[in-house]
């Protein structure tokens, strides 16, 4: 058995992702903060989310079988090229003073079908890259890439919004997915996924039985359609929540203990004390999770325990994620260190368990449906708290909605737990 987890191919594409991210961070946060500003509407705000996130319940489905028949490493570096070239051309918008709402939602779903293709792509890809009994600990670095690029990236994207603007943070982020691509050239993996269609030939026909045996195949794997489910339920409300979090704090106001004064003048900005306050409070749950993620990285839960940790951490997070704005700053930020901990142990559990159990020839189709099912349940979060937000405080949806997952945690995950566990307590 292969033990080493750091080949050629495996560090390549994963530095070529923390590049990646690092410009993402920065953009992602700051787009948000141009809608809010241009729109002062929290509905607005909410279709500008649906517009990002509506090509990702449409294009993993279509993308699916296609990867599960040709390269994925190709098409994983002809995305990032691509995307290079679209943030520039923004940024010539942007410069020329002909950026608008409009042209932004468009710029949106541009970037959502490219997000959704890219990462139906590296999810099937990736595993494609770890050795035997190294899924947990590959899982783990990958778990360390957003927090790391979040934790480093927010902060600065809520200053430099403030100062230079969002043509630089745009160009900045062209260099990243151009610097990505380049580096992702150099994969040498051969994909062995691809011999069957070689011998079979595509065609729409093939394409359609490739789709239908997809969706069949989710429907035979009883644990992988609960996972599937609770997954979209679970979405659904932490999407609600993040598209009334920035409005939140952007009008709340807020007691900033002493303690915490000298963090809080480098993280200010023009926009207030609140957003200020939100970068931090992501900023913490991030480095929880980058800390949870290098602490996966040396330890390994118990293989029969793995269900019952990530069932307690599913409740866990409804409790925390339902209650932290009704409390002080300080507490804020200490529940949402717990909430990134708590976090990046469930990612790794669930991820690590699917893409290992699932195999390499179908993979692609059941990341391409887990991804639109999880998609859906985003848009479908954004649109009831954009609906929502008209009648109701945002804290008080929340705590409803939280309240929602918790049940969908007795009632999908635990009472399916016989076929889930089936799947979670492997060794990876």
């Amino acid at each position: 058995m292969n033990k080493k987890l750091w080949t050629h191919d495996f560090t390549i594409l994963t530095l070529g992702t923390v590049v990646n991210m690092f410009g993402n961070a920065i953009s992602g946060f700051a787009l948000g903060l141009l809608v809010l500003d241009y729109t002062n509407s929290t509905m607005l705000y909410s279709i500008y989310l649906v517009c990002n996130n509506l090509p990702r319940v449409i294009m993993p489905l279509i993308a699916g079988p296609y990867l599960d028949r040709f390269s994925r490493k190709r098409l994983i570096y002809i995305l990032n090229f691509f995307a290079a070239g679209l943030y520039v051309a923004v940024s010539l918008l942007v410069g020329k003073g002909l950026l608008s709402y409009p042209i932004i939602l468009l710029f949106a779903m541009f970037v959502g079908t490219i997000d959704s293709v890219y990462s139906v792509s590296y999810d099937s890809f990736y595993p494609m890259l770890i050795s035997e009994g190294n899924f947990s600990k590959a899982y783990s670095v990958s778990s360390l890439i957003y927090p790391l690029a979040t934790t480093i990236m927010v902060p600065v994207a809520g200053v430099a919004y403030s100062t230079v603007g969002i043509m630089p943070l745009f160009i900045f982020n062209a260099a990243t997915f151009f610097i990505a691509a380049l580096l992702q050239t150099r994969i040498r993996a051969q994909e062995t996924h691809m011999k069957e269609a070689k011998k079979t030939g595509f065609s729409l026909k093939r394409y359609a039985d490739d789709f239908k045996f997809g969706l069949s195949y989710l429907r035979s794997e009883k644990g992988l359609a609960t996972i599937t489910i609770y997954f979209c339920v679970s979405t659904l409300v932490s999407g609600a929540a993040g598209a009334l979090l920035l409005p939140f704090f952007k009008s709340h106001t807020f007691v900033v203990p002493e303690s915490l004064n000298f963090i809080m003048r480098f993280v200010k900005t023009e926009d207030g004390l609140g957003v200020g306050i939100y970068s931090l409070i992501m900023s913490i749950a991030t480095f929880g999770r980058l800390i949870g993620g290098m602490v996966h990285y040396k330890f390994h839960y118990p293989v029969d325990k793995k269900f019952y940790i990530a069932l307690f951490v599913y409740a866990s997070l409804c409790f925390i994620e339902g209650s932290y704005l009704y409390m002080p700053v300080a507490a804020m930020l200490v529940m949402e260190l717990c909430s990134g901990l708590l976090g990046v142990t469930s990612f790794n559990i669930r991820i690590s368990a699917t893409q290992n159990y699932v195999k390499d020839e179908v993979r692609g189709r059941f990341n391409g449906i887990f991804s639109m099912v999880n998609m859906l349940g985003m848009i479908a979060g954004q649109l009831l708290a954009g609906g929502l937000s008209t009648a109701m405080q945002p804290r008080t949806i929340i705590v409803l909605l939280y309240a929602c997952n918790l049940v969908a945690v007795y009632l999908i995950m635990f009472r399916n737990r016989e076929h889930v566990k089936l799947i979670y307590n492997r060794q990876v």
